[in-house]
């Protein structure tokens, strides 16, 4: 669900994009708005923003190698960190260095209907396209307000979608109030600060996205309701008496790796274990589909152990323990 609705949110952006980016350098050519061009660089790298996420989709669905077993899902986590990057770069940067520019060098805008006009369509069009991506949001999000689903959410072309168009009608406005104050005032400063605040605007969003993507990149754990249906779904009552710990981690939006040990009876044998576990994992990929790769561990639960807490050494990102036993 996420894959397809993350596709039509992004081919709909697409679309809106590259109309509206044409419509904005034309409308810079009349006017020499510099609103106009810092808005149609936006809306090109927006564009382009959005083939990169089709080309992290496509190169995600490659099937596993000997070299990486667990496949390539987070393929799509690699260019929704690129999308951060060029963000950033070619729409945040630019648009605060050439406000900087206009208002040095400030100078009338020429033909004000021009950018007006195009403004307000590309209003329109965003509107159009951030339409779509509540509307597909909407099938995912649940209950969580949407911070949390932008925090949250393990497929990231919807938030990148999201938070493109909801900085492209913000900074539509932002164009809007620069161009119609330095039209009303005659005075192109209004203009350039205009075209400041964009960039501004556009590089806050850019580093939300970096933040998010590379929480991602490094491997988030299994959402808080899936790990309580795995739990559950692990324990029988029977052989499976409890979990002992559990580590979960998603290789991609939809895959889902489980590694658990599991507390079995000391008088069962290893068929019955063996049995145990099989049914375990069927029970786990009944509950939650996207777990792909799921690794259970058998041993006998012992309270004094379980007392002593995790081992610091056995932990990842813990201490590495001392090869020479001191």
């Amino acid at each position: 669900m996420s894959a397809s609705g993350g596709t039509r949110a992004i081919v709909a952006a697409l679309g809106a994009n590259l109309a509206i980016a044409a419509s904005k350098f034309v409308a810079f050519a009349f006017s020499g708005s510099s609103s106009m061009l810092a808005e149609g660089v936006h809306s090109l790298a927006d564009s382009g923003n959005q083939f990169l996420l089709l080309i992290g989709g496509k190169k995600a669905q490659r099937e596993a190698t000997p070299q990486h077993p667990f496949g390539y899902g987070r393929e799509r986590y690699i260019y929704a960190f690129l999308v951060s990057i060029v963000l950033f770069s070619v729409g945040g940067m630019f648009a605060i260095y050439e406000g900087y520019e206009k208002i040095s060098h400030p100078h009338e805008i020429e033909r004000w209907y021009w950018p007006v006009g195009v403004l307000l369509f590309a209003v329109i069009a965003e509107g159009f396209s951030f339409r779509t991506a509540i509307k597909e949001s909407n099938e995912l999000r649940g209950k969580l307000s949407w911070s949390q689903f932008i925090r949250r959410a393990k497929a990231p072309e919807l938030p990148v979608v999201l938070l493109e168009d909801f900085g492209a009608l913000i900074g539509l406005v932002l164009a809007l109030v620069g161009v119609g104050l330095a039209v009303l005032t005659g005075n192109g400063v209004w203009d350039g600060i205009g075209t400041v605040c964009i960039g501004v605007l556009l590089v806050l969003i850019a580093l939300v996205l970096a933040a998010e993507t590379k929480s991602l990149l490094l491997g988030e754990a299994a959402g808080i309701e899936d790990v309580k249906k795995i739990e559950a779904a692990i324990v029988d009552g029977d052989t499976v008496t409890r979990v002992i710990h559990m580590r979960t981690l998603h290789l991609g939006p939809e895959e889902l790796l489980i590694a658990a040990k599991i507390a079995v009876r000391h008088d069962d044998t290893a068929a019955e274990v063996a049995k145990a576990i099989d049914a375990a994992e069927a029970r786990i990929r009944a509950a939650v589909p996207i777990a792909r790769a799921i690794y259970l561990e058998p041993d006998i639960y012992s309270e004094t152990e379980a007392a002593k807490g995790p081992d610091p050494a056995a932990t990842p990102g813990g201490p590495t323990p001392n090869p020479a036993g001191h």
